[in-house]
C-alpha cells in the first residue's frame, strides 16, 4: 500500500475530500513538471504545477448490461468509443482513430486493463450487471504530453474508490507527480521514496511570472521510452539528486529572473551530464535571448521560456506556433 502524505493548507483540504468521493461527473487537472524530470523517480524533491487544461469524466446510469464508452478531443470529437460487456468487461467492439496509438484496438485493449487493474483493487467496481455510459472530454490536444492518462487514472480512481497511485502504478507507471497535479489546484513540491509520496502544495508568485512561456515543441515524447533511456544511462546519483532537490528549493525562493535563468541553466547541465543528451538550447535555441528548459521526458512536448514580448515571434519563425504565457496555462 501507498502511504501517502499529504501537506496543504487548510482551505484546500476540504477540495482535496470532496474531489476523492464518487460522484457523476470528475474533474483532474493537467501537469508540467518543472524541475527534477527522471530524478523524481529517485526521490529528488520536485517543482509540479497543475494545468487550467485537463480532462472530465461524467457518468450515466444505463438500462443496459454494458459499460459504454466514449472519448472525446477538445474539438468535440469522439476519438474512442468502447463497448464492454458487464460484469464480465469482455470488450464487444470498439473504434478509434486507426492511425494514432498503435492503430488497431490498442487504445480499447489499454482502457481494459486500466479498468481490471481498478477491479483488482476494488473488487465490486463493475462487477454486476448494472451499466453505463460514460464520457471523457479533454480540454488539450491529446499529443500535448498534458496528461491524458494521469488525468484518466485519476478519474477512474476516485470513481471506483481506489488509491490512484496503486492504479498508476498498476497501469503506467512513474513517479506519481502528475496524479498529484491532477488531485491539486495549486503548485506543488513531490517526493516519492518507495512507495511513501509526498506532497506539499506551495506558493510560487515571482515578480516575473509573465515572462515565462510555454512552447510546445511540436512532438510527443513518450515518458515511458524517455525514463528506461535514464534509467540506462544513470549512475550513482547521490550527488544529483541532492543537487537537484537544492535547485528545486532555489527555484521557489528565487527573487528576479536573471538568478532564475541561471537556475534554469544550471539545472539543465546536470539533467544533460546524467542522460547524456545536449540541452534543448544548444539543439534548437542557440541564438535564443532567454533561457530554455526542458520539462519532463526530454526531447518533445513543452519547453519553458523566459523571454518578453518578442518571444512568441521568435519561436513562431522557428516553426514552433503554440506559445502559451505562463498565467494562461497554469492554475
Amino acid at each position: 500500500m501507498y502511504n501517502i502524505k499529504i501537506i496543504e493548507r487548510s482551505e484546500k483540504k476540504q477540495l482535496m475530500e470532496e474531489n476523492q468521493k464518487v460522484a457523476e461527473r470528475s474533474r483532474s487537472h493537467g501537469k508540467l513538471l518543472l524541475t527534477g524530470e527522471y530524478f523524481v523517480l529517485d526521490g529528488a524533491k520536485s517543482f509540479a504545477v497543475p494545468t487550467k487544461y485537463g480532462q472530465d469524466l461524467s457518468i450515466e446510469s444505463i438500462n443496459e448490461s454494458k459499460l459504454i464508452w466514449q472519448s472525446f478531443s477538445e474539438n468535440g470529437e469522439c476519438w474512442l468509443e468502447a463497448i464492454f460487456n458487464l460484469p464480465k468487461l469482455r470488450l464487444g467492439n470498439a473504434t478509434y482513430e486507426a492511425n494514432e496509438d498503435g492503430g488497431k484496438d490498442v487504445l480499447a485493449e489499454n482502457l481494459k486493463k486500466i479498468l481490471l487493474e481498478t477491479r483488482k483493487l476494488n473488487p465490486a467496481f463493475l462487477n454486476s450487471e448494472k451499466g453505463f455510459l460514460v464520457k471523457t472530454n479533454l480540454d488539450f490536444p491529446r499529443n500535448w504530453g498534458l496528461g491524458t492518462s494521469s488525468t484518466l487514472i485519476n478519474n477512474i480512481a476516485n470513481w471506483a474508490k481506489v488509491n490512484p497511485y496503486e492504479l498508476l502504478e498498476n497501469t503506467f507507471g512513474g513517479s506519481g507527480y502528475d496524479i498529484a497535479c491532477a488531485q491539486h489546484k495549486s503548485p506543488i513540491l513531490f517526493m516519492k521514496h518507495n512507495t511513501k509520496i509526498v506532497v506539499e502544495e506551495v506558493n510560487f508568485n515571482p515578480a516575473f511570472k509573465d515572462q515565462l512561456y510555454f512552447v510546445y515543441l511540436n512532438k510527443k515524447q513518450n515518458s515511458r521510452e524517455g525514463i528506461e533511456h535514464y534509467k540506462k544511462m544513470k549512475g550513482n546519483l547521490i550527488s544529483e539528486i541532492k543537487q537537484i532537490s537544492d535547485l528545486t528549493n532555489a527555484f521557489l525562493t528565487c527573487e528576479n529572473l536573471t538568478d532564475f535563468e541561471k537556475l534554469m541553466k544550471e539545472h539543465e547541465l546536470i539533467v544533460s551530464k546524467t542522460i547524456q543528451l545536449k540541452p534543448i538550447q544548444e539543439q534548437l535555441f542557440s541564438d535564443y535571448f532567454g533561457q530554455t528548459k526542458s520539462l519532463g521526458a526530454w526531447g518533445g512536448d513543452f519547453i519553458l521560456a523566459t523571454g518578453n514580448a518578442d518571444t512568441a515571434n521568435y519561436f513562431n519563425q522557428k516553426g514552433f506556433s503554440i506559445v502559451i504565457p505562463y498565467q494562461k496555462m497554469v492554475l
